[in-house]
C-alpha cells in the first residue's frame, strides 16, 4: 500500500466527552445492579473487569468521564433500549460511544467464533474483522483506549488465576491489539500486552527466558543498582540535571532480538538496561557526550529519534556501551515529557491539556482537525503495519493486508473506505448519491485535480459542486477511469436510465392529452382513463404509449360509446355483399374465410394489421362487414368484451386461394440518432424484397445524443419471414429494438 506521510500522535477531540458532575461515580452505580452478577465469557465477573478497565484508563491518563464510559458499555447488553437510556441519563455523547464499542466487541466474538490459530495467522481471516475495527475506531477515537484497556484486563484476569487464555484472544491481542498500542505509541500497554499474550501462546520459551533472567537476577541486579548509583552522580556532579532509572525486562522483546538477530540471551542488550531522564533536549545530548565519554560505544547501535523522531511520535536517544569488564549495557535518554509519550502515546494529552496544540515530546498540531488526522493516519499506518508479522504470505508478494482497498478522509476528518484505484468522483458517490450526480471537482490534500486521478491512503478529499446537474456518459467509460467502484456505475447508470424513462413517460402523457382534446374528452381525468384500461396509474399508463406498446386507438375506442348490436338486417346486408363479384373478389385477395359462411365481406383492421399465419379472430361492424383482429389486439379485446356476441371465428384461406396475397403490416424501430440511419434501415427491406409502403420518423434530443423512433409500414406474405428481417434490421449500428407493431 501506498507509505503515509509522517504524522505526529495528539488529539485534542480524542476525550471530548463532556464533563459532569460525578460521572464516575454515577456511571458505576447505573451499571452495577446490571452486572455485579453477571460474568464475561472469559468468565471474570464484569463488575470487577469494568472496575479494573477505569484503573488501567486512569493510570495512562484518561479523564473521569472515559472511565466513566467503560461502566455504561457494559450496561448496554442488559438494557432494553440502551442508546434512548443512558443518552437520557448520561447524554448522546457517552449513549453513541458505549453503543460504538459494544458493535465492535461483536465484531471481534465473531471473528474469534473459529478457535483456530492457523486461521488466525491467515491475513484473509484478520482482514474483515480489522477493517470493521478501524472504521469503528475512526468514528470515534476513545474507542481505541476502551478497547486497548479492556483487553490487557482480559490478559491479566487470565494471568492472575493461571488458566490459559483462549488461543484466538492472544493471537488477536499480539497482532492486532499491541501493534495499535504500539502505532499509538501507548509502550505501556504495549509492552504488557505483548508480554502476557507470548506468555499464553509460546508458554515453555515464556518459561525458559524468565528462568534464565532469574538465574543471574540477584548479581545482575547488584551491578545495575550501582551502576545507576554512580551515573546518576556523576552526571549532576558534572552540572547535568537528570534522573537515572533502571528499565523493565520484556521477554516477548527479548525473544524478538534473539530471533531476529540470531543471538545467544546474553548478548541481548536489553537485559541490562538503563533509562536517563533529562531536564531538558539540550541536557540529552549532554547526557549522551558524557556516557559516550566513560563508556565504550557499541558501533552500529545508536539511534537519534529526537532528531528525527518515529512516525508515531516517539522522541529518545538510544545507545549501547560497554563498561571496563566488557558489560554490554542498553541506555536510553529523553526528556521527562518525551518519557510521558513514549508511555502513554495519544493518552499523555488527556492528562496534559494545558500543553494547547505544541503538545509534548515533538508532537504538536495547530488544532483540534489537525490532531485528529494525526490519530486517524496512525490507524490508517496500523493496518498497512499488519500487513508484516499477520500476512507473511502477502508480503512476500509484495502486498499489504489491505491490497485491495483504501481509506481516505473526508473534511471533517471521518473515514471512507473505497477499492483500491478508486478516484475522487467514486468518494463523492460513496458519501451520497447526490453528492455524485453534482460533483464537478476535487480537491485532495487542499490541491484541485482532475475527477479521475486515483486516491491514495490517507489522504484528504474534498468535492466541489453544483447546486443541480447530473452525471456525465463519460464516467461510464472505462478507459477514462473515472469510476473504480461498480456501486458508484450503478448509480450513474439508474440515472441515465430514470432520465430515459422520464421521456418516455412525457411522450406517452403528451399523445395521450392530445387524444383527448380531438375527442373533447379534456374534462376527463387522466388517472380515470388509466384505470378503464386497467392500468394502476396514469404514469403506467403513459410509458406504455410512449413506448408504442398500447395504441391510441384503443384508447379511442374506449373513450367512444359502444356500437348498437347488430340487427337481421345486418346480416342480409352482408349476405348480399357476399354475393357480389366484387365483394367477392375482395375476399378471395384477403384470403380470409369466415368459419360457417361462404364470401362474407372481410375487412383487415388497421389497428393490428393482421398476416398469415397470426392467429385472428373476427368482429362484425355494423355495415361494413367482418372486421378481422389478430387475437392478441388489444383493441379487439375491448371491443369482444363490451359486445362477445359479435365475436365470430375466422381462419385464413388455404395457400392456393390468397397466392400473391400481401397484407401491410406496421413495424416499430427506435435507434441512436444519426446520419443515414433510415437509408441503412430501408436497405434491409429492399434486400429483403420487402416492399416498404410508409414511413414515420419521430428524433428527440436527449442526453445520449438523440433517439429516432420510426414506423415502417411494409407489405408482407407471411409473418414469419417478418420476424427473420427485424432480426437484420436490430443489427444495423444504433438500432437498440426492432419489432411489429
Amino acid at each position: 500500500m501506498t507509505p503515509l506521510p509522517n504524522a505526529s500522535i495528539v488529539t485534542a477531540t480524542a476525550d471530548s466527552l463532556p464533563d459532569q458532575p460525578h460521572a464516575l461515580a454515577r456511571a458505576r452505580a447505573f451499571a452495577e445492579p446490571l452486572i455485579a452478577s453477571e460474568t464475561l465469557d472469559t468468565g471474570e465477573n464484569i463488575l470487577a473487569h469494568a472496575d479494573a478497565v477505569a484503573a488501567i484508563l486512569k493510570a495512562i491518563g484518561g479523564s473521569e468521564a472515559m472511565q466513566a464510559a467503560t461502566y455504561l458499555v457494559h450496561a448496554c447488553a442488559h438494557l432494553n433500549k440502551p442508546q434512548e437510556v443512558i443518552a437520557k441519563a448520561f447524554g448522546a455523547n457517552f449513549a453513541a460511544l458505549a453503543m460504538e464499542t459494544t458493535k465492535l466487541v461483536h465484531v471481534q466474538k465473531q471473528a474469534r467464533a473459529a478457535d483456530d490459530r492457523a486461521q488466525l495467522e491467515d491475513p484473509a481471516a484478520q482482514t474483515e474483522n480489522v477493517r470493521k475495527m478501524l472504521l469503528a475506531f475512526s468514528r470515534d477515537l476513545r474507542v481505541v483506549m476502551l478497547r486497548l484497556a479492556s483487553r490487557l484486563q482480559t490478559l491479566r484476569h487470565f494471568a492472575a488465576i493461571r488458566q490459559p487464555c483462549p488461543l484466538a484472544v492472544a493471537c488477536e491481542s499480539l497482532n492486532v491489539f499491541a501493534p495499535l498500542a504500539n502505532r499509538l505509541g501507548i509502550w505501556q500497554i504495549k509492552w504488557e500486552m505483548e508480554d502476557l499474550a507470548f506468555r499464553f501462546l509460546e508458554p515453555d520459551t515464556y518459561k525458559s527466558i524468565a528462568r534464565l533472567l532469574d538465574e543471574k537476577r540477584a548479581g545482575r541486579e547488584v551491578f545495575m543498582e550501582a551502576l545507576r548509583a554512580q551515573l546518576e552522580r556523576d552526571l549532576n556532579s558534572n552540572g547535568i540535571a537528570a534522573l537515572v532509572q533502571g528499565r523493565p525486562k520484556h521477554i516477548y522483546s527479548i525473544v524478538k532480538k534473539m530471533r531476529g538477530k540470531g543471538l545467544d540471551f546474553e548478548q541481548v542488550f536489553d537485559i541490562r538496561a538503563l533509562r536517563v531522564i533529562a531536564a531538558d533536549v539540550k541536557g540529552c545530548y549532554a547526557a549522551l557526550g558524557f556516557v559516550h565519554s566513560h563508556f565504550t560505544p557499541v558501533e552500529g547501535e545508536f539511534d537519534d529519534y529526537i532528531a528525527k523522531p518515529k512516525s508515531n511520535g516517539y522522541q529518545s536517544l538510544h545507545t549501547v556501551v560497554r563498561d571496563a569488564q566488557q558489560r554490554a549495557v542498553e541506555i536510553q535518554i529523553r526528556t521527562q515529557a518525551m518519557h510521558d509519550h513514549a508511555e502513554h502515546g495519544v493518552a499523555a494529552h488527556w492528562a496534559y491539556k494545558e500543553a494547547g496544540t505544541k503538545g509534548y515530546g515533538g508532537v504538536s498540531a495547530s488544532s483540534e482537525y489537525d490532531a485528529k488526522i494525526a490519530v486517524l493516519r496512525q490507524l490508517l499506518a496500523w493496518e498497512r503495519d499488519l500487513s508484516g508479522p499477520v500476512a507473511a504470505k502477502a508480503r512476500d508478494a509484495n502486498q499489504g493486508l489491505f491490497e485491495d482497498r483504501i481509506y481516505v478522509l473526508t473534511p471533517d476528518a471521518a473515514v471512507v473506505e473505497l477499492p483500491q484505484g478508486a478516484t475522487a468522483l467514486d468518494f463523492a458517490y460513496s458519501v451520497h448519491t447526490s453528492l455524485g450526480h453534482r460533483c464537478r471537482g476535487a480537491r485532495i490534500d487542499g490541491a484541485m485535480v482532475p475527477l479521475n486521478t486515483p486516491l491514495q491512503n490517507g489522504q484528504t478529499v474534498e468535492v466541489v459542486t453544483t447546486k443541480e446537474g447530473g452525471p456525465s456518459r463519460d464516467w461510464l467509460n472505462p478507459e477514462l477511469g473515472f469510476l473504480a467502484s461498480h456501486r458508484a456505475r450503478s448509480k450513474v447508470r439508474a440515472w441515465f436510465n430514470a432520465q430515459a424513462m422520464a421521456q418516455t413517460v412525457a411522450r406517452g402523457r403528451e399523445a395521450v392529452e392530445k387524444l383527448l382534446q380531438r375527442e373533447g374528452k379534456t374534462a376527463m381525468k387522466l388517472e380515470d382513463v388509466a384505470t378503464q384500461l386497467g392500468f394502476k396509474s396514469a404514469e403506467d399508463l403513459f410509458e406504455v404509449v410512449g413506448k408504442d406498446e398500447l395504441s391510441l386507438r384503443t384508447i379511442e375506442n374506449m373513450l367512444k360509446p359502444p356500437e348498437p348490436p347488430p340487427t337481421q338486417d345486418d346480416y342480409v346486408l352482408a349476405k348480399k355483399a357476399r354475393q357480389h363479384d366484387k365483394s367477392s373478389e375482395r375476399a378471395r385477395k384477403g384470403g380470409v374465410l369466415v368459419v360457417g359462411i361462404d364470401s362474407l365481406l372481410t375487412q383487415l383492421a388497421r389497428c393490428c394489421k393482421p398476416a398469415p399465419p397470426d392467429a385472428i379472430l373476427g368482429f362484425v361492424t355494423k355495415g361494413k362487414g367482418v372486421s378481422i383482429h389478430r387475437s392478441d389486439c388489444s383493441n379487439f379485446r375491448n371491443m369482444a368484451s363490451g359486445s362477445p356476441d359479435r365475436v365470430i371465428e375466422v381462419q385464413w384461406s388455404q395457400p392456393k386461394s390468397s397466392e400473391g396475397s400481401v397484407y401491410p403490416v406496421d413495424v416499430a424501430v427506435e435507434a441512436a440518432d444519426r446520419q443515414g440511419l433510415l437509408r441503412d434501415i430501408s436497405e434491409v427491406f429492399a434486400r429483403e424484397k420487402m416492399n416498404v409502403i410508409g414511413v414515420q420518423t419521430t428524433s428527440v434530443k436527449d442526453n445520449r445524443g438523440g433517439t429516432a423512433w420510426m414506423t415502417f409500414t411494409v407489405e408482407v406474405a407471411n409473418s414469419g419471414r417478418l420476424n427473420q428481417v427485424l432480426a437484420i434490421v436490430a443489427e444495423v449500428s444504433g438500432v437498440r429494438s426492432a419489432r411489429r407493431r
